[in-house]
């Protein structure tokens, strides 16, 4: 996997952080919550940043987002108990499918 794409990948892991810190923030009422999830905003953007220097800017944005959709539904799933319905699963899948086209067709 070339730098631009692991790039993508942890902007794309820090995306799904900063979602599960900013449910934690709670409307940014709690600042310590508030201080970690805008840090992890950052880390995101920056790292997406890098991979914008080589790759398009609708694949990088596309990914981000399918990574960021797909693991902010796993965690709720898993971890805040939200339901786990065969259509739900199927749609996330299909998210992931073409995250997957995206990588293989650049």
């Amino acid at each position: 996997m070339s730098p631009a794409w692991l790039w993508l990948a942890t902007a794309g892991v820090f995306e799904v952080v900063w979602v599960v810190l900013l449910k934690q923030a709670d409307g940014f009422t709690r600042l310590g919550w508030s201080v970690a999830t805008v840090a992890a905003m950052a880390c995101s953007f920056g790292a997406m940043s890098q991979s914008l220097r080589v790759l398009p800017m609708g694949t990088v944005y596309a990914v981000w987002t399918g990574i960021g959709a797909a693991g902010g539904l796993v965690w709720g799933i898993a971890v805040e108990g939200e339901p786990a319905g065969l259509l739900r699963i199927a749609c996330v899948a299909l998210i992931l499918a073409g995250v997957a086209g995206l990588k293989l067709g650049s």
